[in-house]
């Protein structure tokens, strides 16, 4: 039995009334499985976490630094979280901190050289991570549903409400 015929359904995946939540209980369904493979791997292989490979991520996109601020802006987590996550990357010499030249009161994080490189090896294993568990997925069936997706976040940009903006 392989492991796609192992996988069972919810309701046969019929379609009827609620399709909608069914579908984004499929989405989400996918994105905690892919989500927990990554963490699973990023741990065994790299000994980190995902958290901490988004910050070398964005200090990657930056190679002259980043304010703490800034960072937890792109992140989309707070200062608190970030501090922690940089300091522990800093006590491993991934990351370098330093006052920023503009205003000594904000410490701007950078990637050192052996970030770089750690940084390096661990994208191209989540790389080849995603590309695997894509693998059964056709160019023209990813092509098809990235622009669905596409379409899917712009509908629900659409129903923000106005406490939520977009």
């Amino acid at each position: 039995m392989t492991a796609a015929t192992q996988l069972r359904e919810k309701h046969e995946g019929a379609y009827d009334e609620r399709a909608a939540l069914r579908l984004w209980l499929r989405l989400l369904s996918c994105t905690m499985t892919i989500e927990k493979r990554l963490q699973r791997r990023m741990a065994e292989r790299f000994g980190s976490t995902l958290p901490r490979f988004d910050v070398l991520a964005a200090l990657e996109r930056h190679p002259q630094g980043l304010a703490m601020g800034a960072l937890s802006r792109a992140l989309l987590v707070s200062n608190g979280n970030v501090t922690g996550l940089v300091r522990g990357l800093a006590a491993e010499g991934l990351v370098e901190v330093a006052p920023s030249p503009d205003d000594g009161r904000v410490s701007v994080a950078r990637l050192s050289e052996r970030g770089r490189k750690t940084f390096a090896a661990a994208a191209a294993a989540h790389h080849q991570w995603i590309e695997d568990m894509f693998g059964g997925l056709e160019e023209p069936e990813r092509d098809t549903l990235h622009a669905l997706l596409g379409t899917l976040k712009q509908s629900i940009f659409a129903a923000a409400t106005p406490q939520e903006g977009q």
